[in-house]
């Protein structure tokens, strides 16, 4: 991999973070959910309302120019979401990278802790990287899907 870079997200990345979301679901997910459940959650076309959230809250990783992961952190509130890494670029350090990345920023907020709500597959990968939790609840998403998730959280 040449070299990985992390920048705030721009409204025109939007596309780009809309797809990788949606590879990096049906991809990783496919084993701890149902394909229905996940296809759910992943349906619908790209909305003015994400290209708002991507424009104020995300972070991408770009390699060779292309954008490869993204990343959320909510600087108020030190929620942390929407961590994709597309499938073909998995395994590479992109996903620990923007974890870095987005813990700087909230230190530099101020925050003390972060927390998150981890799909099942992905809860040994936060785990490794600090954070803590094993219950499990269960995650509404904006389109009335429910997946079961565990919550995390990780003192800075």
């Amino acid at each position: 991999m040449t070299t990985l870079k992390i920048r705030k997200a721009a409204r025109a990345d939007a596309a780009d973070a809309w797809r990788i979301r949606r590879e990096a679901i049906l991809h990783q997910c496919s084993r701890h959910y149902p394909r229905a459940d996940l296809e759910s959650w992943t349906s619908g076309d790209l909305s003015a309302e994400f290209s708002r959230i991507v424009a104020e809250h995300f972070h991408v990783a770009v390699v060779d120019g292309q954008i490869v992961g993204t990343g959320l952190i909510d600087l108020d509130t030190g929620k942390v979401d929407a961590i994709f890494v597309s499938p073909s670029f998995m395994g590479r350090g992109i996903g620990r990278a923007m974890m870095l990345h987005l813990e700087s920023l909230a230190l530099g907020a101020g925050l003390r802790r972060l927390h998150l709500e981890a799909t099942l597959n992905a809860a040994p990968f936060y785990r490794a990287i600090g954070f803590q939790g094993d219950d499990i609840t269960i995650y509404h998403s904006p389109k009335g899907t429910k997946l079961p998730c565990v919550p995390m959280e990780k003192a800075l």
